[in-house]
């Protein structure tokens, strides 16, 4: 390990950096540079596409070709010079400006209207349009293949399983069996609905002025139609465009977006609580590993570490997604600055996030249900049988049936299959009815659960 990821302050770029390296591409002080050059050159580029504004140049194939090639040659030395360049002008995005004025300067066919880079904008006009691109496409890219990767390895699971009976605990108390594949199945359907969520909202952008209003643009071009030619822009970019504005793009829907991925990470973290208790319980066997620890003094255990990580970087994830859901929504009149040190964090927040998933998804790899302690736990349990008795009773007429059972069974874990079975053949209920009854078994009172397990 690099001595700088020992002496990281962060576990993101230290202990944690393999597993969130893919991120940075993203997230990454470099990336939200290249992504303002980015924006940046498809600003001019639609300033040159607009008939209205003659003194660009109409750009010919090459030149684009010389645009592009600032951005798919763009180096890390490349955002050290705008670093540079940042130590003097003590401001980010002009920096970005300043360097690619140079740039143009280098290319005979861009040197006399290099000035129009950055033309009519805010710097909020760069900045929110690249913080939404950072976004879309770590989700696009990395954040959603990852997830629908752990929701296939579910719903594999949970067809395995489909036809496994096992005994349902509301409360922690015995209750009507399931499988456990229809428990895995639960979940699977759950964050697959999240997921389809965060897939669904679209990131809003802005490219509108110093406080929404298109001030300059319309001063220096009021022939131009900018409100069209601005729509254009954002919807070239992927991303939706959004007319009412301050300073600042007012970020509801980067908030829709974060709230969105904090309920996928609490179902998750659901499941991380389930299957760890699970395991507690023996219904799962977990992989052993040749030369792993599970304890440093007791040689024996095998522990659950991997749905420990993935809880504990889940909470760290949604408390910052809650901070950036609630604050990134306000800003003082037509702009303070509060927001800009906060939106930094979306990258911290997201690879929490993408670190428990990593977790969770090795932690699914590891275990085998453990069948015998799975049937063993439910042969016995003949007091869940109450249930259906019950209905059916109710269903032919007899009175104060709940209350029936429930002096038979309630607290009673030791009532046999000879005692249940005593008591259905008294009931006054048709024969057919009773053989039913007595054909039921708590391994077999299993309802719909193994169709709907094999179903998701």
């Amino acid at each position: 390990m690099p001595l700088s990821q020992l002496k990281s302050i962060s576990p993101l770029e230290g202990r944690y950096h393999s597993k969130v390296s893919v991120l940075s591409d993203f997230f990454s002080e470099y990336a939200l540079i290249k992504y303002r050059v980015l924006v940046e050159l498809k600003w001019f580029e639609a300033l040159c596409a607009e008939p209205k504004i003659s003194e660009v140049p109409n750009l010919s194939p090459i030149t684009k070709k010389e645009i592009a090639k600032i951005l798919t040659n763009f180096s890390t030395n490349d955002a050290k010079q705008i670093k540079k360049i940042e130590l003097e002008t003590n401001h980010d995005v002009k920096a970005v400006e300043y360097w690619l004025k140079r740039k143009f300067k280098n290319i005979p066919t861009l040197r006399k209207c290099a000035h129009y880079i950055h033309f009519a904008c805010t710097s909020e006009d760069i900045n929110n349009i690249a913080h939404a691109l950072m976004l879309k496409d770590s989700r696009d890219k990395v954040l959603l293949p990852f997830i629908e990767s752990l929701i296939e390895q579910l719903s594999m699971m949970a067809k395995k399983y489909s036809s496994l009976p096992m005994i349902s605990r509301t409360h922690g108390q015995a209750a009507s069996p399931t499988t456990l594949g229809k428990e895995i199945a639960n979940f699977t359907y759950r964050l697959r609905t999240n997921a389809e969520t965060i897939r669904g909202i679209k990131l809003t952008a802005k490219a509108n002025g110093a406080v929404g209003n298109f001030n300059a643009h319309i001063t220096a071009y009021p022939k131009v139609n900018w409100q069209k030619l601005s729509k254009s822009f954002v919807t070239n970019l992927d991303l939706s465009p959004i007319s009412y504005t301050t300073q600042i793009e007012p970020h509801d829907n980067m908030a829709q977006l974060f709230d969105a991925y904090k309920r996928f990470n609490s179902v998750l973290l659901d499941l991380n609580h389930d299957f760890w208790a699970y395991i507690s319980m023996g219904y799962f066997r977990q992989k052993i590993r040749a030369g792993e620890v599970g304890s440093s003094t007791m040689p024996h255990k095998v522990n659950p570490i991997d749905f420990e990580n993935s809880e504990g970087n889940l909470g760290l994830a949604n408390s910052l997604l809650a901070h950036l859901s609630q604050k990134l929504l306000i800003s003082r009149l037509q702009r303070d600055l509060s927001d800009s040190t906060v939106i930094r964090n979306n990258g911290v927040a997201l690879g929490y996030s993408f670190i428990a998933y990593q977790a969770t998804a090795k932690g699914l790899k590891k275990l085998a249900a453990n069948v015998k302690v799975i049937k063993k736990d439910l042969e016995h349990r003949w007091e869940i049988l109450a249930e259906p008795i019950q209905t059916v009773m109710k269903r032919y007429g007899i009175q104060d049936s709940y209350e029936a059972l429930k002096e038979l069974t309630r607290g009673d874990p030791s009532i046999s299959r000879e005692r249940m079975a005593e008591y259905i053949n008294a009931l006054p209920i048709p024969e057919e009815e009773k053989r039913k009854l007595l054909a039921l078994t708590p391994e077999k009172y299993l309802g719909l659960s193994e169709k709907l397990a094999k179903s998701i």
